[in-house]
């Protein structure tokens, strides 16, 4: 049995974060259930080539149910306060202000549901000097020290192509709820979470702002910072890169003597510069060897070092199909959120919904229960 079955998420969250919260708890058992506006999700939004919903919206959406519900009628609310009546954890992620304004807000649900769980996921939180402000993913990990840890050879920060603070913030925030259902299991009490992804961005900088406070260097852990030959990546004969990162003596040695370079074992911690002749000949040898080649060694020598994958070729490693993390489902490849003991959770997962799919069937029953 799935570790979260028989708890049910009110999910009136869009677009990115929110629904990759609720797709990580429906993971671990959750029943969601989507409430969307009349105009659906706008992530669904224009569809693609194929006729259906954004490929986001599948990605974050399957295991889900859709209703439909106009939460600008009041009629619509009191259904919506209905539902979460049977409910043990709502998400939301509107501008502050904008849940209570629409008669689902925390002290509104409080009323019917006492106990609830109540995250509401936000940019910059639900009170204080930037919650008013309009903001996206690129945002958070510019103004979290985030982005600036990712920079090109000319120290500037690049623009990445993941949005990483969206998905970080979904962790964040699942793992909230989940805290926050253990601490209801315990003491019978609810929650409210109020989760900032701007927040979240910054938990991942604890390394580099406590150096930086005590050293005044801004880089984080020193020696992670292109300042070894033994930890870095490297170029193949084809283009492609290598990640080599053997900091431990015992790793440096395995990678040395598998290549048949017994002398550069004392050049270990040594720098990545051209005037450095060791990383001249480490640069040349991976520049000999196909990416295909350096794949293979990868996996024969116990040295740290794995491939720079693409987001195609993961299915076909062999790591990613032994743990079943990615799988083939409606005509595509989708990724489960977490490890399931060697069973894909893909394999018995439904496809994102449609719009208001359940809609009929879940008032349904909320009518035949509140008989």
């Amino acid at each position: 049995m799935a570790m979260l079955t028989g708890i049910r998420v009110i999910d009136f969250s869009q677009y990115l974060p929110g629904p990759y919260t609720t797709l990580r708890l429906a993971d671990l058992g959750a029943d969601i259930i989507k409430i969307e506006s009349p105009n659906g999700d706008p992530a669904r939004f224009p569809p693609e080539q194929d006729g259906g919903e954004r490929y986001v919206f599948r990605a974050q959406n399957r295991d889900k149910k859709s209703v439909t519900l106009n939460l600008k009628e009041r009629t619509e609310q009191l259904i919506a306060l209905d539902l979460i009546k049977g409910a043990d954890v709502v998400l939301e992620s509107f501008r502050p202000g904008v849940a209570n304004r629409l008669g689902i807000g925390y002290e509104d649900v409080t009323k019917v549901k006492p106990d609830i769980v109540y995250c509401s996921l936000s940019g910059y939180g639900q009170e204080g000097e930037m919650s008013h402000l309009g903001s996206h993913d690129l945002n958070y990990m510019a103004l979290s020290g985030v982005l600036s840890q990712l920079k090109d050879d000319n120290e500037k920060p690049i623009h990445p192509s993941t949005t990483l603070a969206d998905l970080v913030g979904g962790v964040a925030a699942s793992e909230s709820i989940v805290a926050a259902l253990l601490q209801k299991e315990r003491s019978g009490k609810g929650a409210y979470l109020d989760i900032a992804l701007a927040d979240v961005m910054a938990t991942l900088m604890t390394n580099h702002v406590l150096i930086e406070s005590a050293t005044g260097k801004a880089n984080g852990i020193e020696r992670l910072d292109r300042q070894l030959i033994c930890y870095g990546l490297y170029e193949t004969k084809d283009g492609r890169f290598m990640s080599l990162a053997a900091l431990e003596p015992k790793f440096w040695e395995n990678f040395c003597m598998a290549v048949e370079k017994k002398e550069w074992l004392e050049a270990h911690l040594t720098a990545p510069v051209d005037s450095n002749p060791v990383y001249g000949e480490i640069k040349k040898l991976f520049a000999d060897r196909t990416f295909d080649q350096w794949l293979q060694f990868s996996q024969q020598v116990d040295c740290c070092m794995a491939p720079v994958l693409k987001s195609g070729e993961l299915a076909d490693h062999p790591y990613y199909k032994t743990r079943k993390l990615i799988q083939e489902r409606w005509g595509h490849h989708y990724v489960a959120t977490r490890f399931n003991e060697g069973q894909s959770l893909l394999e018995d997962s439904t496809t994102a919904p449609k719009h208001g799919e359940h809609t009929k069937e879940l008032l349904e029953k909320l009518a035949h229960v509140t008989k």
